[in-house]
């Protein structure tokens, strides 16, 4: 697909992520640890990126919730999963091990400040999703922080075909 290339080039560009540098121990910490991932800014649209990184973390045997108020009030589905309104609706039913957020960065805060409310263990901002100050509060709160890059780019990088079932 065309857009795949078009990540790679923004990857290269790292003016987008200011101070904030990524640490690959964390990143590999990340995609082998977690089970459950709560998609934030799922899309039912196809040509959307957060449809087809959604599918294909489905595909390397991640649990994929999409996060979708519009698509939730509809009472949809997405690749199989209900679609629910925000991270608290979905503690009742999953224990959310990460919160990927595909919004604007100046809309990422709001995010990130649910997912330490409900106890998440990481979160992690798209390509092109850079809020600093919302991953020092993560980082303060506990949780692994990822930013300004994608799961489909780093765990084939990094030699990660999904999560580690001995974990």
């Amino acid at each position: 697909m065309r857009w795949r290339l078009a990540f790679a080039a923004v990857r290269t560009s790292s003016s987008m992520l200011g101070s904030w540098i990524n640490d690959d121990d964390v990143i590999r910490r990340v995609l082998k640890t977690t089970k459950t991932i709560a998609l934030v800014g799922a899309s039912n649209n196809n040509l959307r990126a957060s449809n087809h990184v959604m599918s294909t973390l489905q595909e390397m045997g991640y649990k994929v919730i999409p996060i979708n108020p519009g698509l939730a009030k509809q009472n949809a589905t997405l690749h199989g999963e209900k679609v629910y309104m925000d991270l608290q609706s979905v503690v009742a039913d999953y224990t959310i091990d990460m919160v990927d957020i595909f919004r604007r960065s100046q809309d990422a805060g709001q995010f990130v400040d649910e997912a330490i409310a409900i106890g998440a263990k990481s979160v992690w901002l798209q390509l092109g999703v850079v809020d600093e100050e919302a991953g020092k509060r993560a980082l303060d709160a506990g949780l692994m922080v990822v930013m300004n890059t994608c799961p489909l780019m780093d765990a084939p990088r990094l030699g990660i075909s999904g999560p580690d079932a001995r974990l």
